[in-house]
């Protein structure tokens, strides 16, 4: 990069944990006021979109919106507060085409499923007398502590392995995502449908279309 260049085109962290704790804040900071107010109403946008979503559906749909969608973007504009202005062009479009070359989609996905597994984790240690349903069945003893941890250990290698973009972490994903599908659609056949599992259910697929979809930005 040129010494000459301009102020806003050096990247700044700063701004970027300004942003992350404040939509927009960053960009405001750096004197990019159009993108500040655009980025902050943007966020308070989709959490609205989320909370109405959830007095309508419920909460797993609520909190499926916000990690679909809300948090990207929050995620999203946050990196742009780093990139500074544009020199030519939208600066979110220069944002997404950055972090898409980048893979920071993959990487993001993967600091929700190290989220997703430290949650796991909790819910396992404060009910430890909940039976996860595994095929059609609710195993006890040592088999059902099996089945559970299973689910928090998974989700720490993958998450672990797309915060690195590795190739392994695919394939672990990948088995993980057979493996909780059929265990799903074999639960849902058994138990009928409920909120939370058709929730899960779909949110397996969707991000196992956009994994595939992505799979070429994974390394050695």
């Amino acid at each position: 990069m040129s010494i000459h260049a301009p102020y806003y085109a050096i990247p700044d962290r700063r701004a970027a944990i300004y942003s992350a704790l404040l939509p927009g804040l960053g960009q405001l900071i750096r004197g990019r006021y159009g993108a500040g107010l655009f980025y902050g109403l943007g966020t308070i946008l989709l959490i609205l979109l989320s909370l109405a979503l959830g007095r309508v559906s419920g909460r797993a749909a609520e909190v499926f919106f916000f990690m679909l969608l809300a948090l990207p973007w929050w995620a999203l504009q946050s990196y742009d507060a780093a990139l500074g202005r544009s020199e030519s062009g939208s600066d979110l479009a220069r944002s997404t085409r950055t972090a898409w070359s980048q893979g920071h989609d993959i990487r993001f996905l993967g600091l929700l499923f190290l989220v997703s597994a430290g949650n796991d984790a909790l819910l396992i240690a404060r009910n430890p007398d909940y039976l996860l349903p595994f095929f059609c069945t609710r195993l006890d003893g040592p088999a059902g502590f099996i089945t559970k941890a299973l689910s928090p250990f998974l989700h720490t290698l993958v998450g672990y392995g797309f915060l690195r973009v590795k190739k392994w972490s695919l394939l672990i994903y990948l088995v993980y995502a057979a493996y909780g599908t059929t265990n799903a659609l074999v639960n849902l056949a058994c138990f009928g449908p409920g909120r939370i599992r058709n929730t899960l259910l779909i949110a397996l697929i969707v991000f196992t279309s956009y994994v595939i979809a992505r799979k070429r930005v994974f390394r050695l």
